[in-house]
């Protein structure tokens, strides 16, 4: 069973401010593994949220939903530790 993966506007963003860097090969290919197990081994539920998780991508976070009836996991935000759960 395979996941669509949609990158919402706020992501689409945050991957062109990747671009050049040197993580952005690991970034993808994390959200490639998505597709195929949206709840890989590291995967948190972000505390207080209904359906955010995050995987850790070196020091970057993927934070992303899940939807098991659509298959569909949809990209929130991808950034920096530190910049990850800021609004």
């Amino acid at each position: 069973m395979t996941y669509r993966i949609e990158l919402a506007a706020s992501a689409k963003r945050d991957l062109k401010k990747l671009q050049g860097s040197a993580v952005l090969k690991r970034i993808r290919d994390a959200i490639d593994d998505l597709a195929t197990d949206p709840r890989p081994e590291g995967v948190k539920k972000l505390v207080d949220e209904d359906n955010l998780w995050r995987v850790r991508v070196g020091d970057y976070r993927i934070v992303y939903t899940i939807n098991d009836g659509k298959l569909l996991v949809l990209i929130i935000r991808l950034a920096h530790r530190s910049e990850s759960y800021k609004d």
